[in-house]
């Protein structure tokens, strides 16, 4: 369905009146006697989810208005004919598990033959719109670094500290420096699979439209995989998550690189001042373009939250392409986090792009299977996927107090 500036506007508008709506009835329950609070809490958390799905709604209005007016994009580095050629040849092998076009095409591309169970290359195409499809439904892609490489070789260096500097007068000697401490650090990876089935009769279907079942069904599977990995993943099989690194309450010069910030709660309940310090616990430098991350039961908690004056923290974007802010910054929801209980770390503070790289490796690859499970054609789809912590300094948890 299209999307136009009037419909955003109306989200907009109706975001705003309940806001309004949340803040009266909340400040009634805050002030209210005993026998009234009960009522109106019911009615304050009705609210509260009904601006997250507002929220949500214009959000998700902005995301299509911008793919509508986004210029048709370039194709990869092939040639037209040979992008061409390639999805001819791979229609054929989905739809009736022709390989002889395929064959020909990566023999030609590698000079080599093409395991037998290996599976084939994916068209670009088809590659670059599941990797569009796993960015809207990944929240980890939306706010970390995503980069593609063609092999496992990625390495980076960081300063995990020692460097010394100082200053000194123009004819002074200068005194040698200490020596960088620097650290090699390699992503951890993974082959993520999915395994869509299809009849034959559906793939017969000359209106069935089978690359974008295919891409779609494949993106289902893998963005459940991929937050979860992306998220808290032990490294095992399948990438390290950002939030699965140990974590101290020391500050930046006095943790090993590799180990994040936590910064302890008041209680196990949550408090204003739980979010200012760690904003505040954030170096500048990280600030710029600094989010925060938590599920939609911490976000509806947050927008309870009033300081002193009475203000409240979570303010909503009302203006187009604006977000709604808690205490100045956007917030990023991912479901993976843990509610606000006790021990939890269940709210973090950072910059995420900075502080936690993805890493698709080139070529997502297809085994048709039409034997395992008939009379249902098995697509069984792989792609190697990697990740990376980069700077330990750029994300702070929150850690809640225990209960009691």
């Amino acid at each position: 369905m299209p999307v136009d500036n009037q419909d955003i506007a109306q989200v907009a508008a109706e975001l705003g009146a309940k806001f309004e709506e949340f803040q009266q009835k909340n400040n009634q329950r805050l002030d209210g006697i005993t026998q009234e609070k009960s009522k109106l809490a019911e009615s304050v958390d009705k609210i509260n989810g009904t601006l997250s799905e507002l929220d949500g709604l214009k959000g998700q209005l902005e995301a299509i208005l911008a793919k509508q007016n986004r210029p048709g994009g370039g194709g990869g580095g092939g040639s037209p004919q040979d992008v061409d050629e390639h999805k001819s040849a791979f229609g054929a092998f989905i739809r009736k598990g022709n390989d002889d076009g395929l064959r020909d095409l990566e023999r030609k591309a590698l000079n080599t033959q093409t395991p037998e169970d290996g599976g084939y290359a994916v068209p670009e195409e088809l590659d670059r719109t599941i990797g569009e499809l796993a960015r809207d439904a990944v929240v980890m892609r939306q706010e970390c670094k995503v980069i593609t490489m063609g092999g496992t070789g990625y390495r980076k260096l960081v300063n995990v500290g020692g460097a010394t500097s100082g200053w000194v007068g123009e004819t002074e000697e200068r005194p040698s420096t200490g020596t960088p401490k620097l650290q090699p650090v390699a992503p951890i990876f993974g082959e993520i699979y999915a395994n869509p089935q299809a009849t034959q009769g559906m793939l017969d279907d000359a209106f069935f439209n089978v690359e974008t079942w295919l891409g779609e069904e494949v993106n289902t599977e893998f963005s459940e995989q991929e937050e979860a990995a992306f998220s808290y993943g032990n490294g095992d099989k399948k990438p390290k998550g950002l939030f699965a690194y140990a974590t101290e309450a020391k500050k930046d010069k006095d943790r090993t690189f590799g180990k994040l910030e936590h910064i302890l709660a008041d209680a196990a309940t949550l408090s204003p001042d739980d979010l200012v310090r760690m904003v505040h616990g954030l170096r500048k430098p990280y600030r710029s373009g600094a989010k925060w991350m938590m599920n939609n039961l911490s976000l509806m908690a947050c927008r309870l939250l009033r300081d002193e004056q009475g203000n409240y923290l979570w303010r909503p974007g009302l203006e187009q392409d604006v977000s709604s802010v808690l205490l100045g910054y956007g917030v990023a929801e991912n479901e993976e986090m843990p509610d606000i209980v006790g021990n939890a770390q269940a709210i973090s503070f950072g910059n995420f792009k900075r502080a936690y790289t993805i890493i698709d490796l080139i070529g997502t690859r297809v085994l048709r299977d039409p034997y395992t499970n008939k009379p249902y054609v098995g697509f069984y789809t792989t792609k190697r996927v990697g990740s990376m912590l980069e700077n330990h300094q750029a994300v702070k948890m929150l850690q809640m107090r225990a209960a009691g």
